[in-house]
């Protein structure tokens, strides 16, 4: 088996992250890294033990190697740039989320791969953990009935220094399209409309808003509702979120940590129907989070077939978020436009 030859841009955290992950996969391997930071680059070579070459733009790297596949952890603002020249290049790209930071570059991204024939997917790794799949499996097996309202809860406060606590709608842009995409997953359908507040709390460090408040109409009729906040001091959830999915049979929940159960009617009479819980038995058993989401998109480039988290289906979680920050902006319910 010959490797996919890929270059890594962006070599800060999450770029260190991808990198220990795929240094360890016999079918794809790093040739160069490119960050404009000269050091970033250097020390991550160093970390992962990469006796490679080093770039400031993704335009030298290409000149100079040959590659295959390009793997964008830059920022969020860049994305459209690398993943351009890259499928203009004829490379696939692998990509951190968002994928674009409007519907502009979203549309111009998708044509271009549409053009190319390169695949573009995106990191959606949190459809990549048991408990997903496992709250997924009970409410497409049917357990709890027909779909009627989705809630999901994001509460922590990291500090994490840099560009995200400079970002404008940085919740939004930067981290709850992860629990978007899950709601979507979850639920086997799509949002239509968006209705969005955001705002920071008091105290917040970051300079964008960091809390949200949003409601989503989704394919299936039902509604998803979102309460998140990057700056929500003490009683943290998980980064996974709490969810609670009510059905016309029962309600499904999972708190973020602990296997996902549901509990449905079981009774006819009285005031307070009596219910009973029925546990999920997840048939899902690969690698979790990260690691599971490059696999399966490393794996379906090397069998040239397109994986899960393709930029044409992740594009229906990027129309979310962008269309909350528009709500957001206008006051007013939006169509999404993805």
């Amino acid at each position: 088996m010959t490797a996919l030859r890929a270059v890594l841009v962006g070599c800060g955290g999450m770029g260190n992250n991808w990198a220990g992950i795929l240094v360890a996969r016999p079918d794809i391997d790093i040739v160069g890294l490119v960050d404009v930071a000269p050091a970033a680059s250097a020390a991550l070579a160093t970390r992962h033990g990469l006796d490679i070459s080093c770039f400031d733009s993704l335009d030298h790297a290409l000149r100079s190697l040959d590659v295959d596949v390009v793997l964008d952890t830059s920022i969020p603002e860049t994305r459209r740039r690398i993943a351009g020249t890259a499928m203009e290049a004829g490379c696939h790209v692998l990509s951190e989320k968002p994928f674009a930071t409007s519907v502009a570059e979203a549309q111009e991204l998708l044509a271009i791969s549409a053009r190319t024939g390169k695949t573009h997917a995106v990191m959606q790794n949190r459809r990549y953990l048991a408990g997903t799949q496992g709250i997924r499996q009970l409410v497409t097996d049917g357990v709890i009935g027909e779909v009627g309202l989705v809630c999901a809860d994001f509460f922590l406060a990291p500090h994490f220094g840099g560009f995200r606590e400079e970002m404008a709608n940085v919740l939004l842009l930067d981290m709850a399209i992860h629990t978007f995409d899950q709601a979507r997953f979850m639920t086997a359908s799509d949002a239509v409309t968006a209705w969005c507040d955001e705002f920071n709390l008091p105290g917040s460090w970051y300079r964008g808003n960091a809390s949200a408040l949003a409601v989503f109409e989704m394919t299936n009729g039902s509604r998803y509702c979102y309460r998140g906040s990057w700056s929500a001091q003490g009683a943290p959830t998980t980064w996974e979120a709490e969810w609670r999915i009510s059905g016309s049979l029962g309600t499904a929940i999972w708190d973020g940590r602990s296997a996902p159960y549901a509990e449905i009617a079981a009774g006819s009479d009285g005031f307070m129907r009596a219910t009973k819980r029925v546990e999920t038995t997840v048939d899902w058993d690969g690698p979790s989070g990260h690691a599971g989401c490059l696999d399966e998109m490393v794996t379906a480039l090397v069998k040239g077939e397109s994986p899960m988290t393709h930029s044409g289906d992740n594009a229906k979680s990027l129309g979310m978020v962008l269309a909350a920050i528009e709500s957001a902006a206008t006051g007013e319910r939006v169509p999404l436009r993805l």
